[in-house]
């Protein structure tokens, strides 16, 4: 596997097979790689391969363990096929299962960081009919905390959050709909009573536009696309994916496997370096303020 990526490059890179995230050398056109044995023989690229499923969760699992183990600041994963977990026989369905499941953490949170832009998200995988019976008070309210508590560790001090509305043009005072005004106000007017500084319901037409000129520091969108299209509409390549509320920050690329070009060397790189980037810009600062709050 490693000389079949290596021959895939320049010729100017080296690889550096470590034991432990210290003993790498860090330095320019040397790949410092911990082999965790996961893997034998070639590569077959883009094809469903269980060997592959039975790698990505081996390398995840020791990339978690460093981190709980304080060897590294943050995470940073590439795309996963979830066919090759299943084929695998992994018990689990992506990255998110296997994070929670190993750090014990089930209350997480999604946040996209694009240029200014930072986008929290109170319903993520359902279908689209069922959005209305999630958004209800109490989630919203803890939501809101969240969004707090997490711009904070991302060292954002007296942070603002905005929370979208649901319909269009936040409802008109009920006309198009009655969820802004019996469910969203009420639980951003309790949010404000605790003390955070929250606007909104702001128009989903507006609010990105809005943050990402900083007039907030973060939205919370009330559904997956509301806010995926908001980011990948400014900035498709550059979208980070982060993970909040495990003992470490976890950033990922918001893009999949690509199998139809896998190993033809023309993938855009650009998503995972700014995934690299925003894990080293706040991996520490997570940690920070995690062991100041403990």
């Amino acid at each position: 596997m490693l000389e079949q990526a290596l021959a895939m490059l320049d010729g100017s890179r080296k690889w550096n097979v470590v034991e432990h995230p210290g003993d790498g050398k860090y330095e320019a056109g040397t790949l410092d790689f911990i082999d965790v044995g996961a893997w034998s023989g070639p590569v077959s690229f883009g094809t469903l391969q269980p060997g592959a499923g039975r790698a990505a969760y081996a390398y995840l699992t020791r990339a978690i363990e460093d981190a709980l183990e304080g060897r590294i600041e943050a995470i940073c994963t590439a795309p996963i096929n979830k066919e090759s977990l299943r084929a695998a026989g992994i018990p689990y369905v992506d990255h998110t299962a296997i994070l929670k499941h190993q750090t014990g953490v089930q209350d997480i949170m999604g946040l996209f960081i694009v240029r200014a832009l930072r986008i929290f998200f109170l319903t993520r995988h359902i279908a689209f009919r069922d959005i209305p019976k999630y958004i209800t008070h109490g989630r919203i309210l803890h939501a809101v905390r969240l969004c707090d508590r997490y711009l904070r560790e991302l060292d954002i001090a007296d942070p603002h959050v905005a929370v979208a509305a649901l319909n269009p043009h936040g409802g008109e005072h009920g006309l198009f709909g009655t969820e802004e005004e019996q469910i969203i106000a009420p639980a951003i007017q309790a949010a404000k009573k605790a003390g955070l500084r929250v606007s909104g319901p702001v128009p989903a037409d507006a609010v990105f536009h809005q943050a990402s000129e900083g007039k907030y520091d973060g939205v919370l969108s009330l559904y997956h696309d509301q806010g995926h299209v908001a980011a990948k509409t400014l900035e498709f390549r550059r979208a980070v994916a982060l993970t909040m509320g495990l003992p470490f920050l976890r950033t990922s690329v918001d893009h999949g496997t690509a199998f139809d070009i896998a190993g033809e060397g023309i993938a855009d790189e650009t998503g995972m370096v700014e995934a690299v980037k925003v894990a080293g810009k706040y991996g520490k600062s997570v940690r920070e303020h995690q062991k100041r709050e403990t």
